[in-house]
């Protein structure tokens, strides 16, 4: 499936944001893709960021998801605005194993307002073999960008 990079502007503001995230930064997170209304997030399987069993914890396949989703709204609107989630629902459809995951968050349809998304977290082994382990859907806010 071919993707359309977003404009370098846009990539720009997308990875200035994301860079200043201590989470993502944290977890080892980093972004694969960015498109107009879609953003790919990978995120290593290491020990830090799993759970008691090896796979990845629930809570950094939900962070990867919820980010991805934000930073897909993002790449839809102009730079004086910014995004915060209001909700989102995340299924853990499988364990999330892998040599690391990917999350994919894709607008469903963006408003002036209020923006959804449509998140998905695929482990992804060595072989390239994929297996959907996670999927939700996210409601955003738009908000003005806080003034420096």
């Amino acid at each position: 499936m071919r993707q359309e990079p977003a404009s370098p502007a846009v990539r720009k503001r997308v990875q200035d944001s994301f860079g200043r995230q201590g989470l993502m930064s944290h977890l080892g997170a980093r972004l694969a893709h960015i498109g107009p209304g879609r953003v790919h997030i990978v995120l290593p399987a290491r020990p830090e960021v799993t759970q008691q069993h090896g796979y990845v914890h629930a809570g950094a396949t939900s962070a990867i998801a919820d980010s991805a989703g934000g930073y897909a709204a993002l790449t839809l609107f102009d730079e004086e605005s910014e995004v915060l989630t209001v909700e989102y629902k995340i299924n853990l459809l499988a364990p999330a194993a892998g040599d690391h995951l990917e999350a994919i968050g894709s607008v469903l349809k963006a408003g002036r307002t209020l923006t959804v998304c449509q998140l998905e977290v695929h482990g992804v082994r060595s072989d390239g073999t994929r297996k959907l382990v996670a999927n939700g859907q996210q409601t955003l806010i738009r908000v003005s960008r806080p003034v420096a």
